[in-house]
């Protein structure tokens, strides 16, 4: 894999380490619902947005060209 390749799939394990603890956060912790509706409305949002991402991260690792050895293919 070359280096921008590997960058790109480094991000998007990243991202979706947050998007788990994010969606914890909201399914599980009970603080989130004693929030004020507009925040908890922003991190749906913040949420749909980081899956949106991951997903868009998760097309370009699919189109990066297969490997040969070395060199691309």
């Amino acid at each position: 894999m070359r280096p921008h390749e590997l960058r790109v799939v480094e991000e998007k394990a990243e991202l979706d380490k947050k998007i788990a603890g994010l969606e914890k956060y909201i399914q599980t912790n009970d603080n989130f619902y004693r929030l004020p509706n507009e925040e908890r409305i922003r991190m749906y949002r913040q949420n749909a947005f980081m899956r949106c991402y991951s997903r868009m991260l998760g097309a370009r690792i699919d189109a990066f060209p297969p490997m040969t050895g070395d060199k691309p293919a």
